[in-house]
């Protein structure tokens, strides 16, 4: 094997994890990048982490994450009245399409002040649990939730804060094919422990939009 064909296959094997049976195709996450972390890690977060490449980007633990969508899956399903907050707009169309097959509240854009905890405000709505796309755009909502005693789910990557997040969904949440990775997996098993035929595809989540990982290493 050649020099280039050896560095395609260190790539193609660093991050590659331990077998363990997920509820998502492995390949997906790995083509996805849903996986692949920030050279940033806040303390928080490092427990998620599974190696470190050489360029210093974190490699989030697969199995985690996959357990994690399942488990936030199933809090929204018990939920009487979730809602979905997302401020960044590179999350509004998995997280419309998820609003939409679920039947879940989505808010998008600026979270107003008064929305969870002043029923005077006349866009003020009743909730019992709060998912957001990013800890750091959706901090209002957030303080908000945790204001109103209402249980926090986040996507979050390796350079956030868990504080004040009751469940951490470890992930790469800047990435198009990432975000539509996530928001389809809450959305099937969504579906599934409703007793709901989830006949849903990735690509009604924007899978289709390309996006390579060299994209996420230039945000660095």
């Amino acid at each position: 094997m050649n020099n280039c064909c050896d560095a395609m296959a260190e790539k193609k094997d660093e991050d590659l994890q331990p077998d363990v049976q997920l509820y998502l195709p492995r390949e997906m996450y790995l083509t996805s990048g849903a996986h692949i972390g920030m050279t940033h890690k806040t303390k928080d977060m490092m427990r998620f982490v599974y190696k470190v490449r050489p360029n210093g980007l974190a490699v989030l633990n697969i199995g985690e994450l996959d357990k994690r969508i399942q488990k936030a899956a199933q809090m929204l399903a018990s939920a009487k009245n979730p809602v979905v907050v997302c401020r960044k707009e590179i999350a509004w169309e998995p997280c419309t399409k998820f609003g939409e097959i679920t039947g879940i509240k989505v808010h998008l854009g600026r979270f107003m002040p008064g929305s969870l905890t002043n029923p005077s405000y006349k866009g003020f709505f009743e909730a019992d649990l709060l998912l957001a796309a990013d800890p750091t755009a959706d901090a209002q909502a957030i303080k908000e939730a945790v204001n109103a005693r209402i249980p926090v789910i986040a996507l979050a990557d390796t350079s956030y804060s868990a504080s004040y997040i009751d469940l951490v969904i470890p992930c790469n949440n800047k990435g198009r094919k990432a975000l539509s990775l996530v928001f389809w997996g809450l959305a099937k098993k969504f579906l599934e422990l409703k007793g709901e035929k989830a006949g849903i595809r990735a690509e009604d989540f924007g899978w289709e939009r390309e996006e390579s990982v060299k994209e996420k290493e230039d945000e660095e």
